[in-house]
């Protein structure tokens, strides 16, 4: 569309767009951790894309262990097989039965224990994380928003200092916590438009200034890796937008009574930076093969991005989307979206993809469901302490 862009920073090993951002932050931390002597443990919790990006970056770098959790059953297949057929010996996967928040929360416990940071001193190891938790990831996304309105400079699509919407599907905020310090620094952003599924806890926040989680879980989507209630970032957000205290007490208020309200004023202050809609799975299938019918294939999380398209924009501005993952990473829906059929197995709606797009199935892909399971263990959510050590 003449208005419409979209980013597809996903072309790296994992093909998610989480490569960018972690490929440079697993050799600058191993090249650190070198010159110091030092030995780290890298913790990491995914919904699907930040696990398998964490343990390529890291695969075999000296002075660097990992482990990784992640919700079994949680995950598509393509996303389960890139971490469990990791082999490398600084490398551990964990499945854990629960949703993607039990994992979070885990990893935000451990993160702050200091029984656990202890143990891990006897074992001369300093702990760090690869999520969107750990600074350094934001800082590397922010490139994503700054190239991407240099690109619509250099096609000619806007003059220098236009203002534009970016438009990013969100789960735990990271990407738009980078677009947002992005736009203190300067870019000129219209409006950050906020793309979720049915965990639209976001959506309800900046439209009606409420986090609630009361009577709430996690609601299985066709776009898991926004599969995600507590989300990390917003606590960014808050702290930048009205300070320390004030977030020490909403975040206090959201992890003892599961909720928590802005005033008025902090709401429109939100608000002037943010708008949010969020897009069922029905939709998402719809916008998927509206995209497919138009010339382009697109994953599940990128197409709620047009739902947001449709109803946030109130200027004639263009708009850039982030695409966060290739299409092999989801194609039971995306198959689903262009055939109807129903496919219990990624392979076989890979090989129904690739007939009806005339596209073969990438090789990096296709590699993964001949190579043995190295990392089995799927355990209880009170083990993940002791699994680790």
């Amino acid at each position: 569309r003449d208005d419409l862009y979209v980013s597809d920073p996903y072309h790296g090993p994992t093909r998610a767009f989480k490569d960018m951002a972690l490929q440079p932050f697993g050799v600058v931390l191993s090249s650190l951790a070198q010159q110091r002597n030092e030995r780290y443990l890298i913790l990491a919790a995914t919904s699907g894309d930040t696990g398998p990006a964490a343990l390529d970056t890291f695969r075999d770098r000296a002075n660097v262990k990992v482990a990784c959790l992640y919700p079994d059953g949680g995950t598509s297949d393509v996303q389960r097989l890139q971490m469990v057929t990791e082999d490398a010996p600084n490398l551990k996967v964990i499945g854990i039965h629960g949703d993607f928040d039990d994992a979070q929360s885990a990893l935000k416990t451990l993160l702050s224990s200091d029984t656990f940071r202890g143990r891990l001193r006897e074992k001369a190891t300093h702990l760090s994380a690869a999520n969107s938790v750990n600074f350094g990831r934001i800082i590397f996304q922010q490139i994503y928003h700054i190239h991407s309105y240099l690109e619509l400079v250099r096609q000619g699509a806007i003059v220098l200092g236009d203002k534009v919407y970016l438009n990013v599907p969100s789960g735990n905020f990271g990407n738009a916590l980078g677009g947002y310090y992005a736009m203190k620094m300067g870019l000129p952003v219209e409006k950050i438009l906020i793309a979720s599924n049915s965990n639209n806890v976001l959506t309800d926040l900046i439209r009606t200034g409420r986090y609630d989680l009361r009577n709430r879980n996690v609601v299985a989507t066709s776009s898991p890796a926004m599969d995600i209630l507590k989300s990390s970032n917003i606590e960014r957000i808050i702290f930048d937008m009205f300070g320390t205290r004030r977030t020490k007490e909403l975040m206090f208020a959201l992890d003892n009574d599961r909720h928590y309200e802005l005033t008025a004023d902090e709401l429109a202050q939100l608000q002037s930076v943010f708008c949010a809609d969020y897009a069922s799975d029905a939709e998402v299938r719809h916008y998927v093969k509206q995209a497919f019918d138009a010339g382009y294939l697109m994953d599940p999380h990128t197409a709620t991005c047009l739902k947001a398209h449709e109803t946030c924009r109130d200027k004639p501005l263009k708009s850039i989307v982030y695409s966060t993952a290739e299409w092999t990473k989801f194609s039971p829906t995306i198959a689903n979206a262009l055939t109807g059929e129903v496919d219990a197995h990624d392979i076989d709606a890979l090989k129904s993809i690739a007939e009806v797009a005339n596209m073969p199935i990438p090789p990096l892909i296709r590699a993964l469901f001949e190579k043995p399971v190295a990392q089995p263990t799927v355990i209880d959510k009170q083990n993940i302490e002791q699994e680790i050590l």
